[in-house]
């Protein structure tokens, strides 16, 4: 059966020597520094022409295999004498250096300034800045407020008064409730929903379920990312705040009313309840559950499928469900594996006992 690999993404119209990256980088050039690189690719499927990188040790076993015109590599690392026809360049952090080229090799894709597709349906007294950008099938409620260089890529809907700053984008597919408001430099990924209604429900009588209107709003601070088909729900009153900086992945759920401090990030599948209150630089993982109406400290840590059950006043590390602190959650599951054992002992002592 043929295998086929990941080709580069690059359309190979840039080229840059190895002496030109490798002063673009500020790294140092080992080997034939005139190749010619058009393009950027993983280590284990760059082909002569690509540049790429080693900076985790687990990866250095696809590097004798690799067919790169370049390697980025850390200062120290040893080359051998098989290495010797071969090209590098040494970097203090290869990793930086590499993301640096995507810059350079994959352009980011530039949106005509002024340009609203005829197909947009505009409500009245809805203001958009002279260097916006609106896509086909846009749909902007009454009073809304689009910034310059602001970009709506396409089928992208505003509710009524809804606000979106300088240089933020808006990718295909994005529902943005009213009055929601984004900050500048945001970028909002396709299919998110935005202040969409909270999960608000009073048991009546019958244990039938009677909605409680959900009248607050979403505002999302400046530099903030919002993944794919994540969803942040509108406030029961007032308004669900994510600060400045915060980095939210694919599949994420923010529910009403929640606060999640600035420059925080969270990881796909992570679901935060109600009223909750994430502090400062928090790092959830994937499928973190966190319950409502608790807040986090700054700096906490919380790592992949945990429950976060109460609140946490201290910054570090947390595992487990319920959450606890990192190492005491690892003594724990290390007990667990002998209570086998434990119990089978427990079961003889007490036959003997019984004997006696």
């Amino acid at each position: 059966m043929n295998r086929s690999y990941p080709a580069s993404s690059v359309k190979k119209n840039i080229s840059k020597t190895v002496s030109e990256i490798a002063a673009l980088v500020d790294g140092a050039a080992v080997g034939d520094a005139a190749i010619s690189i058009y393009g950027v690719n993983r280590l284990e499927y760059a082909m002569p022409g690509e540049i790429t990188f080693l900076s985790n040790p687990k990866y250095k076993k696809f590097l004798a295999q690799s067919q790169a015109g370049c390697i980025i590599i850390p200062h120290d690392f040893e080359l051998g004498d098989e290495y010797s026809s071969r090209t590098f360049i040494r970097h203090e952090n290869p990793y930086a250096a590499f993301v640096q080229l995507l810059r350079v090799f994959v352009p980011e894709k530039r949106y005509q300034e002024g340009f609203i597709h005829p197909s947009a349906v505009i409500g009245q007294l809805s203001v958009i800045a002279p260097t916006a950008y609106i896509g086909a099938g846009c749909v902007i409620g009454e009073e809304c407020v689009i910034a310059g260089n602001a970009v709506l890529v396409g089928n992208v809907t505003l509710y009524d008064a809804v606000t979106i700053d300088e240089n933020s984008i808006l990718h295909a597919n994005v529902v943005c409730y009213q009055e929601t408001v984004i900050g500048s430099r945001a970028i909002i990924h396709a299919g998110a929903v935005i202040g969409s209604d909270g999960f608000g429900f009073h048991e009546v009588e019958n244990g039938r379920f009677e909605k409680i209107p959900q009248v607050g709003n979403v505002i999302i601070g400046d530099d903030c990312e919002i993944g794919a088909n994540s969803t942040i729900d509108c406030a029961f009153v007032g308004s669900t705040i994510i600060e400045n900086g915060v980095k939210i992945d694919n599949l994420v759920h923010i529910a009403h009313n929640v606060v999640v401090g600035e420059n925080t990030a969270i990881a796909a599948q992570a679901g935060i309840s109600g009223s909750a209150k994430l502090g400062a630089r928090n790092r959830i993982a994937g499928q973190v559950g966190v319950v409502g109406h608790l807040e986090t400290a700054p700096d906490v840590i919380v790592h992949a499928q945990s429950g976060v059950a109460k609140s946490i006043q201290t910054g570090g590390h947390y595992f487990g469900s319920p959450a606890k602190p990192h190492g005491e959650e690892l003594k724990i599951l290390a007990a667990l594996k002998h209570l086998p054992e434990l119990v089978r002992q427990v079961t003889e002592l007490k036959k003997l006992h019984e004997k006696d």
